[in-house]
C-alpha cells in the first residue's frame, strides 16, 4: 500500500493509458488543490483532457485501485484549454517568441499599488484556468516575482545550436524569470538604463519560454526606458493597468495608459487595487483610498474596468510567504474576484486578438 501524497497520486496517474487524458505532462505543479484525512482525498488537478463522466472515472477508479484505503474522493478537473487560446498574429513577435501566442504588459504609472502582486496572481489565475503561463520580471530595479513566487534558485542554462539558452524556473503552474535570480539579493542594481533595457531583451531572446498562451511582464512604475524597450522590440497584446482609487494614484495610472495608446498597444483593462476594506470583525466596509477611481478612468479614457481588489493581509501575506492568495486560499472571496478579472483579461484578449490589424506601427514622435 502506498503512502498517500501528491507525488504518489501523480504517478498513480500516469499509469492511465487511454485516448481521452494525456497524463505525461503531468507534474506536482498540476495539482492544484490536495488535501488527505484518513479516508478523504479532496482533489484539484490540471490536465489536458475534457472534463466528462468517462475521464473523472478513469481517475477515480485508477486512485481507488492504487489506495484502497480511499472511501471518498472529491475530483476537481481543471481542463487545459490551450486550443481555445485566441493568438495574437504577427510576425516580429512570432520571430522572438515563436512559442507564445499572447504577450501582456501589466503597468502602473506609480509605485505602490500593487502592481507586482497583481500580476503574479493574474498569472496564476490564468494558470488555475489550464491556460500555459510565463511571467517575466520586467521591475529590473526592484524584482519581487522570485520571493512572490516562492523560488530563488539559479536557473539553469543549456547549449542551443546558435546560442546559450536559459530555463525558466517553474511554481504554482506558471514560468517565471526574474533579475533577482541573477543576482544577489542583497546587491543593488546599479544600471543605466541601456543595461536594463537589454536584460529585458534577453529575457525574451534567451530563455527558453517553450509553448506559452500568455506571457506577462511585470513592469517598473512609469514610463521610462524599459517601457519603450519592451514595446519596440515586441509587439504586445496588450497592457493592463494598475491603480488605486485615490486621484494621486489616477494622475500617472492616466500617464501609463496614453503612453501605450501613444505606442499602439491596445490596453486591455483597469485592475484597481486596494478598492476597499471589509472589516472582519464587524463586516462594514470602509473605502479607504476613496472609491470609484477605476471605473472613472475607464470612463475617461474609454477603457475596460476589470474589477476591483479589496485590501486584505492574506494577499500581502501570500507575496511575503511565496504562496499567491490565489493557489493558497482558494475558497477565499478574494480569489473568486481574482479569478473573475482573469477571465475578463482573457475575454478581452479575444476581443483585442479578433479585432487586430494586420499592422502595428509604433510611433514615438509628436504628432502633427
Amino acid at each position: 500500500m502506498f503512502e498517500i501524497t501528491k507525488s504518489t497520486v501523480i504517478n498513480s496517474l500516469k499509469k492511465i493509458s487511454n485516448d481521452k487524458i494525456n497524463t505525461s505532462s503531468l507534474t506536482l505543479n498540476s495539482i492544484r488543490k490536495f488535501e488527505f484525512t484518513t479516508e478523504d482525498l479532496s482533489l484539484e488537478i490540471a490536465l489536458s483532457t475534457t472534463n466528462s463522466e468517462d475521464v473523472r472515472s478513469l481517475i477515480v477508479n485508477q486512485l481507488k485501485k492504487d489506495f484502497a484505503e480511499l472511501k471518498n474522493i472529491n475530483l476537481n478537473i481543471l481542463t487545459k484549454s490551450s486550443s481555445k487560446v485566441s493568438t495574437h498574429k504577427d510576425a516580429k513577435k512570432d520571430a522572438i517568441l515563436p512559442g507564445v501566442k499572447n504577450t501582456i504588459a501589466v503597468a502602473s504609472g506609480k509605485g505602490g499599488v500593487g502592481k507586482s502582486t497583481v500580476a503574479v496572481n493574474l498569472a496564476v489565475a490564468l494558470a488555475k484556468d489550464g491556460a500555459s503561463v510565463g511571467l517575466i520580471d520586467a521591475d529590473i530595479y526592484g524584482p519581487s516575482i522570485p520571493l512572490m513566487l516562492g523560488l530563488n534558485d539559479k536557473p539553469k542554462v543549456y547549449q542551443a545550436e546558435n546560442s546559450v539558452k536559459m530555463i525558466p524556473l517553474e511554481n504554482y503552474g506558471i514560468k517565471f524569470m526574474s533579475i533577482g535570480l541573477l543576482v544577489d539579493q542583497k546587491d543593488p542594481i546599479i544600471w543605466r538604463g541601456p543595461m536594463a533595457s537589454g536584460a529585458i531583451k534577453q529575457f525574451m531572446t534567451d530563455v527558453d519560454w517553450g509553448e506559452l498562451d500568455y506571457l506577462i511582464f511585470d513592469l517598473p512604475p512609469g514610463t521610462g526606458d524599459i517601457q519603450l524597450t519592451l514595446v519596440q522590440t515586441i509587439p504586445l497584446t496588450g497592457a493592463v493597468i494598475v491603480t488605486t482609487p485615490q486621484e494621486v494614484s489616477l494622475i500617472d495610472a492616466r500617464k501609463a495608459l496614453k503612453m501605450f495608446e501613444r505606442v499602439n498597444v491596445p490596453v486591455l483593462g483597469v485592475v484597481e487595487n486596494m478598492s476597499y476594506f471589509i472589516a472582519p470583525d464587524t463586516g462594514n466596509k470602509y473605502d479607504i483610498f476613496g472609491s470609484g477611481g477605476g471605473e472613472k478612468i475607464c470612463k475617461e479614457l474609454n477603457t475596460t474596468l476589470l474589477g476591483g481588489i479589496p485590501i486584505d493581509p492574506r494577499i500581502r501575506q501570500g507575496g511575503d510567504n511565496g504562496v499567491p492568495m490565489v493557489f493558497g486560499i482558494p475558497d477565499a472571496n478574494e480569489t473568486k474576484i481574482l479569478m473573475d478579472i482573469s477571465r475578463k483579461l482573457t475575454d478581452q484578449v479575444n476581443i483585442r486578438n479578433s479585432n487586430a490589424a494586420d499592422k502595428i506601427e509604433i510611433l514615438l514622435g509628436d504628432e502633427d
